[in-house]
């Protein structure tokens, strides 16, 4: 089935950068896209980026500028570079993994269990 394991999470000031890593086990064939979602408590699911396995990627306009997604396809891993964090930011973030890329929920197959961010002010 393969999963997805997140880390490099945590407490940080704003301003500050912080950068996530995503590992995946899942097939190669069954991952066209991976991404990243943020969920922080009584909200929705959140998408805030994703690249493709050809690299193209795929923003919210809320981080454009701020956050970098990139891959390393060798080691089936993604990153999240965040950089300027804002408390707003705080949530937990969530790897995903599917056979597009998009920024509906319901289309990503994946999950992984999260990993928490906390940006103080």
């Amino acid at each position: 089935q393969g999963q997805l394991v997140e880390s490099g999470g945590g407490l940080v000031q704003a301003g500050d950068s912080l950068q996530l890593s995503c590992t995946s086990s899942v097939p190669y064939s069954r991952v066209y896209a991976m991404g990243w979602f943020r969920q922080a408590p009584g909200q929705e699911r959140q998408f805030v980026a994703g690249i493709s396995r050809s690299g193209g990627t795929k923003y919210d306009d809320s981080v454009e500028g701020r956050f970098t997604v990139s891959r390393d396809n060798a080691k089936n891993t993604i990153f999240l570079q965040m950089n300027t964090l804002k408390p707003e930011d705080t949530a937990v973030y969530l790897c995903a993994a599917g056979g597009v890329l998009t920024s509906t929920v319901r289309h990503w197959a994946y999950w992984g269990r999260g990993t928490q961010v906390t940006v103080s002010s």
